[in-house]
């Protein structure tokens, strides 16, 4: 195995819940909300505390995306 591969298998083996980024898809698991949905919010709240943008790639950050529900009445 490669360094990379050794390194993308660890990160699998954390569990979802002690992450503290989760991807798109990720989330919608954890949370039970759809893909859509959450990329919908990204798109309503573009200055947003709780996701990050790496390149492309939208990664939800996991505590600070609690916060937003638990603030939140309606998503």
């Amino acid at each position: 195995m490669h360094d990379e591969d050794n390194y993308f298998q660890e990160c699998n083996d954390i569990p979802i819940w002690n992450r503290y980024l989760l991807t798109i898809v990720e989330a919608a698991q954890f949370y039970h909300i759809g893909e859509k949905k959450l990329r919908q919010l990204v798109d309503i709240h573009p200055n947003g505390d709780f996701y990050v943008q790496v390149g492309n790639k939208v990664l939800i950050k996991k505590e600070r995306f609690e916060n937003f529900i638990d603030e939140s009445t309606v998503i």
